[in-house]
């Protein structure tokens, strides 16, 4: 069943710069691979041209896969969106209550999350304890080890 998934306009580009690089490189090398593995002899006991087919088979079921994603992909349209609530796309500045930390983080769909620069999907419970939240509010969030409380300190959009 397929799914629309929403991306920033750098998302949507991330993904269609992968299926061109999947379709125009990684597919000519993985039949090269076949078609060198065929010229060795045998195929019935050549198990060298059995890996090779296996591996296309996974390369065109990735393929097909992400053709799906950029297929039912949506751009979010940022003017259309409410700037005193974090929604997607929303850079939200919190501070945890419990230990006075102070932490940025910009709230992207799921395929686009990247702790290390910052994002985090509005899936995850933080993500989703945001969602929705002005600055000044609290969001308290259920996270495996207990509930958090961050208090809302600035939101923006970059």
């Amino acid at each position: 069943m397929s799914t629309v998934s929403y991306y920033t306009a750098e998302g949507l580009k991330k993904l269609r710069e992968e299926l061109d690089q999947l379709k125009s490189v990684e597919r000519p090398k993985a039949s090269a691979a076949i078609a060198e593995a065929r010229d060795k002899g045998d195929l019935s006991e050549n198990a060298e041209y059995d890996a090779a087919k296996e591996a296309q088979g996974l390369l065109e079921l990735k393929i097909a896969k992400t053709e799906e994603l950029v297929a039912n992909a949506r751009l979010i349209d940022e003017t259309q969106l409410d700037l005193s609530k974090a929604l997607v796309h929303s850079k939200v500045k919190i501070k945890n209550q419990a230990n006075g930390m102070e932490m940025t983080y910009t709230l992207v769909a799921e395929s686009e999350a990247d702790l290390k620069a910052g994002k985090i999907s509005v899936t995850s419970p933080i993500g989703r304890g945001l969602l929705g939240k002005s600055v000044g509010e609290t969001a308290e969030i259920t996270v495996p080890n207990g509930t958090l409380k961050f208090d809302v300190l600035e939101l923006s959009r970059d």
